[in-house]
């Protein structure tokens, strides 16, 4: 593949972690945190729930919110991640909360599941409870922080995810329930209403990266002089509209008990803007988590952490690091001299200084071995080295496995050349992540394997010479099916690919 696409795999590795996004500041601090999961283990996986975070968090940035997204969070990443937005709202803050997800109502009580929750059956509704995060616990956080106005929203309203054929269900329902003896200052938003479910897309055709609620619910966050209140009307019936072309029932709701008639994108018409502070002073959260008080030298919790992405030309190798830093250096192994990773053309709005380069370079036959990482903290002080991993077989896998769910619109095309053609040249080029393809021609059910080459390490995206990647079709076909069987045992959802 392209150096340009081998870039854009580096900067999605990025958020695949944590992604700080800074903001203008406004005269009240605002912070956000927005979280998707999309892979889960033991119950099906989600397709947009990770696209739905990373929209969220760039309209909130837009809106002066300094925002940490999280992506694909297990139960402990999960209390990490929540403990570092604790630790990053003050009293009289506004924060905002959106998950993507799967959530599931247990008694009335809405729990968010993480993506390592476990297969429940009939009777083991304590083992959810147990194992997810209670959506009332966040606003009681919240509150207990202080904050002046929370504002959550939960495009979590999808199918029952312990639903199994031939089996009873675990006690609860697709749908959330309402939220409605909310504390003062709080405004909730749900995708969907009390026991109905949300649409990720409107029909095969729909290549909308987001859901129908969050692609219309951030187009209207945008929108100058309207208050929450008339952002989640406005979104309730364009959603509802949109579903309803569809035949299906999606009514967002939302749940008010705000102080304050809240702006986020600029006053009504008439009234006065707050103003805003000359030399505002930035306040960026890092995750994860933040550590009060400070933690001490080279404690594993402030670790860098690493993300890799494999490319024509090697490997990139993009740091996470929680503290603001003032330089970064690396050695591979134990031995060596540390280099440095050198400096961006831009300021860290947390130290006012150049940004240290996040990323490195590797070799392509680079072998496995540690990487060893040091940073320089706003004080001064050298904090490591701290080992990181590396294993090029198991990165590669993560890696292509990673950019196959985020590009599944793309897995096939169709082309009319000397007779009808449908390419799978995308899933070619990522193979090194997959088992097996299974395809069903005009059926919702793959029943023919793809013939792929073996994967070569040595140049992972090349296809070779003498591999045809496509099929031909009858001119008849209307549509084609496809399920991928990954190198770790899972399945994907079915994808149907109409011309």
């Amino acid at each position: 593949m392209t150096r340009w696409l081998s870039r854009l795999a580096a900067l999605t590795s990025i958020a695949a972690a944590f992604v700080v996004l800074s903001a203008p500041a406004y005269a009240e601090n605002r912070v956000a945190l927005v979280v998707g999961n999309n892979d889960y283990k033991n119950v099906p996986k989600l397709q947009k729930a990770v696209n739905d975070a990373r929209t969220m968090g760039d309209t909130l940035k837009r809106l002066g919110f300094t925002v940490m997204v999280a992506e694909n969070q297990t139960r402990q990443a999960f209390s990490q991640t929540l403990l570092a937005f604790d630790n990053a709202v003050e009293p009289g803050d506004t924060a905002f909360f959106f998950y993507a997800g799967h959530g599931f109502e247990i008694a009335g009580q809405n729990f968010l599941l993480p993506t390592d929750v476990p297969a429940a059956g009939e009777g083991q509704e304590e083992l959810v409870r147990d194992a997810s995060v209670l959506a009332d616990r966040i606003i009681e956080r919240l509150q207990n922080k202080k904050v002046r106005t929370s504002i959550l929203v939960f495009d979590a309203c999808r199918n029952n995810p312990f639903e199994r054929a031939g089996t009873r269900a675990v006690a609860g329902g697709g749908g959330l329930a309402p939220m409605t003896q909310l504390p003062e200052g709080v405004f909730s938003v749900f995708s969907a209403g009390p026991r109905q479910t949300a649409l990720d897309r409107l029909s095969n055709a729909d290549d909308n990266p987001n859901s129908v609620f969050t692609r219309t619910f951030s187009k209207e966050l945008l929108q100058p002089g309207e208050n929450l209140v008339q952002v989640a009307q406005h979104t309730r019936r364009l959603v509802s509209e949109m579903a309803e072309t569809v035949s299906h029932k999606q009514i967002p709701v939302y749940f008010d008990q705000m102080v304050d008639d809240v702006f986020l994108n600029g006053m009504a018409k008439g009234q006065p803007e707050a103003a805003k502070p000359a030399e505002p002073t930035q306040k960026v959260a890092a995750l994860p988590p933040v550590s009060v008080p400070r933690i001490p030298q080279n404690d594993s919790i402030n670790a860098p952490i690493a993300m890799f992405s494999r490319h024509n030309g090697g490997w990139t190798v993009v740091f996470s690091i929680a503290d603001p830093t003032l330089g970064i250096s690396w050695r591979m192994g134990d031995k060596g001299e540390f280099r440095e990773t050198g400096f961006m053309d831009i300021l860290d709005p947390r130290t006012r200084k150049r940004m240290p380069n996040l990323s490195i370079e590797l070799p392509g036959d680079a072998p496995a071995a540690t990487i060893q990482v040091r940073y320089i903290d706003t004080s001064g002080e050298m904090q490591g080295p701290f080992p990181i991993k590396f294993d090029p077989e198991a990165a590669l896998i993560r890696d292509q496995r990673k950019i196959l769910d985020m590009t599944a619109t793309s897995w096939l095309s169709f082309r009319e050349f000397n007779g009808l053609l449908v390419y799978y040249t995308h899933l070619m080029s990522y193979r090194c992540a997959i088992r097996e393809v299974r395809v069903g021609i005009d059926t919702t059910v793959p029943d023919k394997v793809l013939k792929m080459p073996p994967c070569d390490p040595r140049d992972p995206s090349a296809i070779p010479s003498d591999a045809q990647p496509y099929l031909k079709l009858a001119p008849s076909t209307q549509s084609v099916s496809v399920e991928l069987t990954y190198r770790d045992g899972s399945v994907s959802e079915i994808k149907s690919f109409r011309r």
